[in-house]
């Protein structure tokens, strides 16, 4: 039964019940004076206060007061705290005056004064309210945002272990030393080069677990050195196309998720086809957005989930990077070519997640 309840309502009935129970202790036994139908005054209040209380939150929710800069926060927390303990003394009072509640036997006083003296100790009442309310979300935050950290920092970690073992497979090792001992006495030159490029593709690998970002000019050498030792073993089945704005070379992107996409290109498109094909990667600013796309020759299966472990980490991550402002897709723009598409914000990473 209690499951179904929501921490929020357990919460406001005990901590009223608690308020009901002190005020009814400190009556009891304190208190020098008969006050006619207490219980039933205090009942009323504990009610209104339950009302009063809910309605509060219903406004730092739909205004969500929460989100906004901390002075925001704070000068909000007064101005709501003020004006519905005017509110609930407001009710308070009415509704005494209209039950006959109130008792008479001390001296008049003016309706004013009455709501003034309630809506001051209804004023100390809430605000207890609402600084227990914003620690718990503020705690809660803090909780979830240390969560999410520790979840890119793992994810990260098995993004580099994958792709560590992608790169260092006997496959790729045994297809990328054959071309290099190939060109060996033929092209020295272009061996020697294609060497420094296994170097470089196995050294950014190493590193992917450091950094959270890197420029997109550096994973762009990275991709480029991977996709010319594909070259040597594809030979004319594959054409590589770049259509890169210089604007976004200094964009910072997750590590190795580009390498990533476009080796999942190389894997389930051009290995496929007899012909090989194409491999385009594109990059620009539209509409404030950093746009990455990989296209390359071929079809999907129709499960783009079982695609491999690429394309399911890249949407992870960007959604624990930036917070569901970025997205990834990846389908078939036509009958011969897939898009892998991502859409991220132009902004630093440092804005983005909070360690």
């Amino acid at each position: 039964m209690l499951n179904k309840i929501s921490k929020y309502w357990i919460c406001q009935f005990i901590g009223w019940g608690a308020s009901l129970a002190i005020s009814t202790f400190f009556y009891l036994t304190l208190s020098v004076r008969q006050v006619d139908n207490f219980f039933l005054l205090i009942l009323i209040s504990v009610l209104l206060g339950m009302l009063i209380t809910h309605l509060m939150r219903m406004v730092i929710r739909e205004y969500k007061v929460l989100e906004r800069p901390l002075q925001t926060q704070i000068i909000a927390f007064i101005i709501l705290t003020l004006v519905f303990a005017v509110l609930y003394a407001c009710a308070d009072v009415a509704i005494e005056k209209v039950l006959n509640l109130r008792d008479t036997g001390g001296p008049k006083i003016s309706l004013a004064n009455e709501i003034a003296r309630t809506a001051i100790n209804n004023f100390f009442l809430l605000f207890i309210w609402n600084l227990i309310y914003y620690t718990y979300h503020f705690i809660e935050r803090n909780r979830r945002q240390e969560v999410d950290t520790l979840k890119l920092q793992s994810v990260v970690k098995e993004l580099e272990l994958k792709t560590i073992k992608s790169h260092i497979n006997p496959h790729f090792i045994f297809n990328a030393l054959n071309s290099i001992r190939a060109m060996v006495d033929e092209n020295p030159s272009r061996a020697r080069t294609a060497i420094t490029e296994l170097s470089n593709i196995l050294r950014s690998s190493m590193q992917a677990e450091k950094l959270e970002t890197v420029p997109l000019e550096r994973e762009l050498n990275i991709v480029k050195d991977y996709l010319a030792l594909e070259k040597m073993r594809f030979e004319e089945r594959l054409t590589v196309e770049m259509d890169i704005d210089e604007d976004t070379l200094g964009q910072p992107i997750p590590p190795m998720m580009l390498q990533t996409l476009v080796e999942n290109a190389i894997k389930h498109g051009i290995s496929k086809r007899i012909n090989g094909g194409k491999i385009k990667v594109t990059s620009d600013f539209v509409n404030d957005q950093h746009i990455l796309v990989v296209q390359n020759s071929g079809q999907l299966d129709g499960n783009v989930n079982d695609e491999g472990f690429g394309v399911k980490s890249t949407q992870y991550r960007l959604n624990l990077l930036y917070q569901g402002k970025a997205t990834f897709e990846i389908k078939n723009v036509n009958l011969d070519m897939v898009e892998s598409r991502i859409t991220m914000p132009v902004t630093t990473i440092a804005t983005i997640v909070t360690v």
